[in-house]
């Protein structure tokens, strides 16, 4: 997998991730992270080029790491919260998810296999060093991770803004999953079906939703204050 970004590349040494290449420009001015990848397999190219070849701001710093490795759903059994992105497609959102719920203290993100965001570059850089903290399950069938869930004592909250309760007047258990759903059409209806309870974001201005990364942020760290 290719990463990039001062940031990114900081955070991979502070956690002893293997990295299997480094390219940086010709020009790299940062001293203190030029002196500890340059014991790596290091390739140098112009500033041009490297703006054509890797897309985004990548700060003269790209890394070559190993494919991230997804946990299963086996590994939630002893878990007391976690979160479940039904079909979400953006990565800045999956990023600032990932970072959010690393900060709340969630201990797994769970994802569909088929039609939805990865662990990519974008999402890497995003979570700005999250993502090594923060366990990632990835799974075939949503429903069958939820009935799994259940199974292990889990009750089931989906977000949704018809037919719902406000988030805040909901008691959520010791054992809780959060669902939130993919931008624009928000939980499927097979999803929303096997949820226990159905909580919405109150809404005051003219627009009828948050983004998806805010919203998770506002009901996550309810859950959290019901804890503390």
């Amino acid at each position: 997998m290719i990463v990039y970004g001062r940031n990114v590349a900081k955070e991979l040494l502070n956690n002893n991730t293997k990295i299997n290449k480094v390219i940086l420009s010709k020009n790299f001015s940062d001293k203190n992270l030029l002196e500890k990848l340059k014991k790596y397999n290091v390739t140098y190219l112009d500033r041009i080029i490297m703006d054509k070849k890797y897309n985004g701001n990548h700060q003269g710093v790209v890394l070559e790491i190993d494919d991230y490795k997804y946990e299963k759903i086996d590994s939630t059994k002893d878990d007391k919260f976690v979160v479940i992105l039904d079909h979400l497609e953006d990565p800045h959102n999956f990023g600032a998810i990932i970072r959010t719920c690393e900060a709340a203290g969630v201990d797994s993100i769970i994802i569909p296999k088929n039609r939805s965001v990865e662990v990519n570059s974008t999402v890497m850089k995003v979570s700005v060093g999250a993502l090594d903290n923060m366990k990632i399950v990835e799974v075939n069938n949503l429903v069958d991770a939820i009935k799994k869930l259940k199974d292990n004592g889990f009750w089931v909250y989906g977000t949704d803004m018809e037919n719902s309760e406000v988030y805040t007047k909901v008691e959520y258990d010791e054992k809780t999953a959060l669902v939130i759903g993919a931008e624009g059409n928000g939980i499927s209806e097979l999803v929303r079906k096997n949820c226990d309870f159905i909580v919405n974001i109150p809404m005051f201005g003219k627009i009828n939703s948050l983004n998806a990364s805010v919203a998770a942020g506002i009901v996550i760290y309810e859950v959290v204050r019901q804890r503390k």
